[in-house]
């Protein structure tokens, strides 16, 4: 693939926050962007130069969106394998591939994936009865944490199974096929947000500490609190992940950092990445530009960090403090254009300046 020309369509399955930083990354660049989406009214809509509401299961309003666009990403994981194959039926190309997704979309295929690579993971059993989670406790041990398979984030679908008595009727109370993974008492939790382009070149943006709140995260801080063994890990085990999927674009594992200086995979999203939003001001590329840059087959920028950051997300009612944030000369505060202010949703995130 030639590199698209300023001018030419980036097309983007999704609506929420994360599209509109990639289509205001995008606008910067010079491209226009086309947002796909079923959410009415959506954040990335507002910014973008058009946008086209549907199902992801409409064949016909999909196949318009891929006239209409020169590349496809997503801004989110959990797209319908069947809206991938309509967009390629239709003739578009989609980065991230269908396979990066389709991992990622299940938590046992996840995992099993990290394995194949030798990347370490908590111990781990597959769980569709609760004769299977029974068996799995007794392998596995307590305590434990119950995840559905699929469509869980930002700590739903997860049952804790402190003791074995904590399993009776958790299977039911999980309500779909599921995964058991053992509990990691860990020193912190890490991520690594990676790129790779169309043409092979691989960048790693600074290793990122998170802390979460709920289960969803709060805080970001950069550099994290670890040695450069530490990141060349992280990094080695992200190269491997973006090769064996032959990847374009942005990819971000969150790994468990134990006592004893190991790496443990939790996850991995195949897009740009919450814990990645401070490199907006204090990195030399943005997540979201290079994200851009890598679908659209131009060079990866620089990820040098400029100062060291703190990200603190906006969370539900936390968004109204707009204006102290705003007054704040080292605060750089980011809104997403949420119309209702729910709890547990993200509204904007602050990124504070270490100069």
């Amino acid at each position: 693939m030639s590199p698209l020309p300023p001018g030419s369509t980036i097309g983007i399955l999704g609506g929420g926050q994360l599209g509109r930083m990639l289509s205001q990354a995008a606008a910067r660049l010079g491209f226009d962007v086309c947002v796909f989406t079923d959410e009415p009214d959506s954040p990335a809509a507002r910014v973008s130069a058009q946008a086209i509401g549907g199902s992801y299961l409409d064949h016909a309003a999909l196949a318009e969106f891929a006239r209409r666009v020169d590349v496809v990403t997503t801004e989110f994981e959990n797209v319908p394998a069947e809206t991938l194959e309509a967009l390629a039926a239709a003739g578009a190309r989609v980065a991230p591939n269908a396979q990066a997704l389709a991992v990622a979309q299940d938590r046992l295929a996840e995992k099993s994936f990290f394995t194949q690579l030798a990347i370490a993971t908590p111990p781990f059993a597959a769980v569709e009865s609760q004769a299977d989670l029974d068996k799995a406790l007794k392998n596995i041990g307590a305590p434990a944490i119950l995840k559905t398979r699929r469509l869980g984030y930002d700590g739903r679908g997860q049952i804790r199974i402190e003791t074995p008595a904590d399993a009776a009727h958790a299977y039911e109370r999980l309500g779909a096929p599921g995964i058991l993974e053992g509990f990691c008492a860990f020193e912190r939790e890490v991520s690594i947000i990676a790129a790779r382009g169309r043409d092979g070149q691989v960048a790693f943006f600074d290793l990122c500490e998170n802390d979460h709140t709920g289960g969803i995260l709060s805080r970001t801080q950069i550099p994290a609190r670890a040695g450069a063994d530490i990141e060349a890990a992280a990094q080695a085990s992200a190269r491997a992940v973006l090769e064996a999927f032959d990847y374009v674009g942005v990819l971000t594992i969150e790994f468990f950092l134990m006592p004893d200086g190991a790496l443990v995979a939790n996850e991995m999203a195949p897009r740009v990445h919450n814990s990645g939003h401070w490199s907006i001001e204090a990195a030399l590329t943005s997540q979201f530009e290079q994200h851009i840059r890598a679908i659209a087959a131009w060079p990866l920028g620089p990820t040098t960090r400029i100062c060291d950051a703190e990200m603190i997300n906006l969370i539900g009612d936390d968004a109204g403090n707009w204006a102290a944030y705003a007054a704040d000369p080292d605060a750089r505060l980011h809104l997403y254009g949420k119309r209702d202010a729910r709890a547990g949703r993200k509204m904007g995130h602050v990124t504070r300046l270490k100069r």
